[in-house]
């Protein structure tokens, strides 16, 4: 078994080879003047298993092709089998048609990878974990959240979960789980067309005393959580502080969070925004499911 790090791997490939005690493989890789990527496999696969590590964080588009032109490389080879560890999954969120004509993008990100040769695909807290059943072959989902509150109680003397959404019910119950302690959620509307978003609390109980914790899985400009943290302040939080497997960070969102008094904002390594906060290694859990 062989350990191949991608182009964005994060340092979770290091860290898998020592795990398991497998020979780990750095891929060659370099960007044309043009921006078009050149990748290439600098050992001999032929009868090995690989475990290919390549996240899909911003730049979304060049770490995807990047992880299409590797997959296909390692089958190129001779790799007998290709397992995808893909800790972020880009292109998660449109997993059917809310408007007619629209491409289903995780389904067609799915079907490439199995496609150009890998088997088995591992990634950690999807989107919309009923949407890899998009994916014809053998799945694995990495859970974060144990590892995420083992972190974030650090730092809260009385939590108290919140997920910002309806969608985010059963992450925040899984959260409070582990921390021991209530969970509620908020409800929140999206315009379809113009990303409008719109949250608002009903029949949340007081927050006075409680140190809030604001659970999703993805934050990408941080304007649903920064809405959420207004009304946990408003029935008396003491603190708001933010966990997500996946920290994208863009358009100013770590700003804004600060702005909104949000004190401790909390991801894991599958991604790794340019803005510094704590971010937690889960390349044990992943290990695991190898």
């Amino acid at each position: 078994m062989i350990v191949l790090g991608g182009t964005a791997s994060n340092g979770i490939d290091e860290r898998l080879s020592k795990i398991i005690g497998a020979k780990l493989v750095k891929v060659e890789h370099k960007v044309f003047p043009d921006g078009e990527s050149y990748i290439r496999v600098p050992s001999s696969l032929a009868g090995e298993e690989v475990i290919l590590v390549q996240t899909t964080q911003p730049p979304q588009d060049k770490n995807l092709i990047e992880l299409f032109l590797t997959i296909e490389a390692i089958k190129d080879v001779g790799a007998t089998k290709v397992t995808a560890v893909v800790p972020y999954l880009a292109y998660s969120r449109q997993d059917r048609r809310f408007l007619d004509g629209e491409a289903i993008s995780v389904k067609t990100i799915l079907n490439l990878i199995h496609s150009l040769g890998a088997s088995t695909f591992i990634t950690v807290e999807p989107h919309h974990p009923e949407s890899l059943s998009y994916f014809p072959g053998e799945v694995k989902v990495v859970d974060p959240l144990p590892s995420l509150a083992r972190e974030i109680a650090k730092v809260v003397k009385r939590p108290f979960v919140l997920g910002p959404d309806r969608g985010a019910a059963g992450r925040a119950e899984r959260l409070a789980r582990e921390l021991n302690c209530d969970f509620s959620y908020l409800e929140k509307e999206r315009d379809r067309r113009t990303g409008e978003i719109k949250v608002r609390g009903v029949g949340l109980p007081s927050l006075k005393g409680f140190d809030v914790i604001l659970v999703d899985d993805i934050v990408s400009t941080g304007g649903t959580l920064l809405e959420a943290s207004k009304i946990a302040y408003s029935l008396g939080a003491e603190s708001v502080n933010v966990v997500a497997a996946h920290m994208l960070l863009v358009n100013g969102a770590l700003q804004k969070l600060k702005q909104a008094n949000v004190k401790e904002i909390i991801g894991s390594n599958s991604v790794v925004p340019k803005e510094r906060v704590n971010l937690v290694d889960i390349s044990d859990q992943i290990a695991v499911k190898l």
